[in-house]
C-alpha cells in the first residue's frame, strides 16, 4: 500500500473535519455515550482558523486522491516534560485501512514532525477504556507508554 503523507493546510479543513467527525461518532457509538456534540460546518471553520493561525497542525495520509488517515496536533509546554510537548488531539485511520501498517506510518510522521518542532515528547489520551483496548495496544506497540490517569474535562461553554 502506497500512502502519501503531507502536512495539512487550512484548505484541508473539510477533509479533517469529516474524519474527526467519523472518529467521534465511532467513539460515541462504541461506548454508547454521547461524549461529543460536533457540527461539521463549525468544526471545519474552527479547523481552518486553528490551522491558518498556527495554533494547530495536521498530517493527512492519502491513498491516491482519497484521504485515509489524519492526525491533529497542538503544541504546549510543560515543566515535567522539559519544555515543548506535542499533543495528539485526534488520530484517525479509516476502518478499512486499520491493521495494514498505515497507523504506524502515521505515528512515524508525528515523530518526524515533533523532532522538527524540537518537542521533548509526544502525548495523547486514548479513547475510553476498556472499549478501546486495541487503541491502547496500538499506541504501546508504536512506542508510547502509559503514564497514568485519565483525561478529564469540564466544559466552559
Amino acid at each position: 500500500m502506497n500512502v502519501i503523507f503531507r502536512q495539512a493546510t487550512s484548505e484541508d479543513a473539510l477533509i479533517i473535519a469529516q474524519m474527526v467527525l467519523k472518529l467521534t461518532d465511532e467513539i460515541c457509538e462504541i461506548t454508547k455515550i454521547q461524549h461529543f456534540n460536533i457540527d461539521l460546518n463549525e468544526t471545519k471553520q474552527q479547523c481552518e482558523t486553528l490551522l491558518s493561525r498556527g495554533f494547530y497542525s495536521a498530517i493527512l495520509g492519502f491513498e491516491g486522491n482519497t484521504a485515509i488517515c489524519v492526525v491533529t496536533l497542538a503544541q504546549t509546554h510543560a515543566l515535567y516534560a522539559g519544555g515543548k510537548v506535542g499533543l495528539i488531539q485526534e488520530f484517525y485511520v479509516s476502518p478499512e485501512h486499520r491493521s495494514t501498517g498505515v497507523g504506524s506510518k502515521l505515528v512515524e510522521q508525528v515523530r518526524k514532525h515533533g523532532l522538527q518542532q524540537n518537542w521533548a515528547c509526544i502525548e495523547l489520551c486514548t479513547p475510553p477504556l476498556p472499549e478501546f483496548k486495541r487503541a491502547l495496544e496500538f499506541y504501546q506497540k508504536n512506542g508510547l507508554k502509559p503514564v497514568g490517569g485519565r483525561k478529564m474535562r469540564q466544559s466552559l461553554k
